[in-house]
């Protein structure tokens, strides 16, 4: 359900191109081990984002060079030159980046056997600043009032900027502007991406949205991404709104205050370095991102005989929606077919009242996805307070609570034995006080630990976390008045139910 290679590190996606019906999945990973260092492009495919076949290193760091992040495009008419005779080829923009000079440049690769192997350009690199913190380029094909051609969107990422450029061939460019620094600045600014999406559905109300990854600084500790939707001219991107001002030069780090007037997109610790899909039509945006933390990624213990680090989250069907007056960001998780899991043994029908302090449990396939919908049942004025908590066979390893529109994950219960950092609450305001509506993936697939994806108010909130064990059960709790249950119910993914079925038979 959510990919990790068979061994090693990994980290950031890269170069998300849907090409000959599949989706080629990119990302940062180290050959020779778990821990970061030696910087190459694993690589992965999929014809449908939930089912994943690992591929052998599609791009290998050299003596000279790490192969740092970056994005893949499909040049069509050959604008680059680099296909063959009938062949365009898929040309990959990636950093180049010196560690022993402190040096980073964009540089281009160019594939014409789908995505398999990668020529190196000759010429790189491509587009060179001088700089030692130049990086994360995501290409993309405009077409507008102001013209035809490639637009790059990279970051000076000490500097808090993202510097746009634009080039006719993928090989030189020429530098169109710069957004930033704005709104949260407490680390450095990485992996942006910038894509139209239209406002309901409605292609005459056409927005951009521009996603840029912070680290240390997100809004929940570590490393996080937020967002900005505005308007884009083929050479500036305008935000909608005046936003948050960025904090002063002699101290990035933003006050809380600050945070919570960015707009983020996930609450989570564990949803990083997002970015999205080429090849696809513009309507059907979608994200995959890293599902960890700087703060701790690189002290999460290992299995000594299959050594690895790092997965994804899962794929995310992104669009906008009006909601309280403003233009949000909506995520869809794109998930596995599923079947309900076993019904409830008393055959009850929702709605149901559930009295205070009373528990409804759930036991849980190692996947599994849930659905929740409460009220009060007071009705009108009264509260609402709930926790579902996440159970392994020890006892209680998080608890998701929620209590009068205040969300939060708290993951400490099942900390024990994990790098400090990990244990850690998580908190968000909803929309609605005495609503708790919500889809919530939990995957226990990896023997050591678990995660769990919570999508709320109509997929304008996520909340992405990692936890501390595997989750076998989750029980409802009613823990302040009577609530009334309208929804309450487990789905397992049918190729586990397949596997389970074949294992008993």
């Amino acid at each position: 359900m959510h990919f990790r290679p068979a061994r090693n590190w990994m980290n950031d996606p890269n170069g998300l191109v849907f090409h000959d019906g599949r989706y080629h999945l990119y990302y940062q990973y180290n050959p020779n081990g778990a821990d970061h260092g030696f910087m190459s492009w694993g690589h992965a495919t999929s014809a449908d984002l939930v089912d994943w076949d690992e591929h052998p290193v599609a791009i290998r760091h050299t003596d000279e060079h790490e192969i740092f992040s970056g994005s893949a495009v499909f040049d069509e008419h050959d604008s680059s030159g680099l296909g063959t005779e009938g062949t365009p080829p898929l040309v990959a923009v990636f950093t180049l980046a010196d560690q022993r000079g402190r040096h980073q440049a964009q540089g281009i690769a160019s594939s014409t056997d789908g995505g398999f192997t990668w020529t190196p350009y000759a010429g790189n690199p491509v587009l060179d600043r001088g700089s030692s913190d130049f990086r994360d380029p995501k290409v993309f094909r405009y077409s507008g009032p102001a013209g035809d051609y490639w637009v790059m969107v990279a970051v000076e990422a000490q500097e808090r900027r993202v510097v746009l450029y634009r080039s006719d061939d993928l090989k030189a460019w020429t530098y169109l502007s710069d957004y930033g620094p704005r709104g949260a600045t407490g680390g450095v600014w990485e992996c942006p991406d910038l894509f139209p999406l239209a406002v309901d559905g409605d292609q005459d109300d056409v927005r951009w949205v521009l996603l840029i990854s912070l680290n240390p600084g997100g809004i929940a500790g570590g490393s996080g991404t937020q967002y900005v939707v505005g308007r884009f001219d083929g050479v500036h991107f305008v935000p909608d709104e005046p936003g948050p001002p960025a904090a002063l030069r002699d101290g990035w780090d933003c006050s809380r205050a600050q945070l919570e007037a960015c707009d983020w997109l996930d609450y989570g610790r564990d949803c990083y370095a997002g970015v999205t899909f080429s090849g696809l039509a513009s309507e059907d945006r979608v994200l995959i991102a890293w599902m960890s933390n700087w703060d701790y990624a690189g002290q999460l213990p290992v299995d000594a005989e299959h050594p690895q680090r790092g997965a994804m989250t899962l794929a995310r069907r992104l669009s906008l929606s009006r909601r309280g007056g403003r233009v949000r960001l909506i995520q869809e998780a794109i998930g596995p077919a599923t079947t309900p899991l076993d019904p409830d043994p008393r055959g009850s029908t929702w709605p149901r009242e559930v009295a205070a302090g009373a528990t409804l449990a759930l036991d849980l396939a190692p996947q599994a996805r849930l659905r929740v919908r409460l009220h009060p049942a007071g009705g009108a004025g009264a509260g609402l307070a709930a926790e579902l908590r996440f159970r392994d066979a020890r006892g209680v390893s998080a608890v998701l609570r929620f209590a009068d529109g205040a969300l939060s994950l708290d993951r400490r219960p099942g900390a024990a034995g994990l790098p400090s950092a990990f244990g850690s609450v998580q908190r968000v305001q909803l929309a609605e006080p005495g609503l708790f509506e919500a889809e919530i993936w939990v995957d226990g697939a990896d023997s050591g630990r678990g995660s769990v994806e919570v999508f709320a108010d109509g997929g304008a909130v996520a909340l992405t976390d990692l936890v501390g064990t595997r989750i076998t059960c989750v029980e409802l709790v009613a823990v302040g008045d009577a609530m009334l249950v309208e929804e309450w119910s487990a789905e397992i993914p049918r190729t586990v139910l397949a596997g389970a079925e074949g294992h008993h038979a």
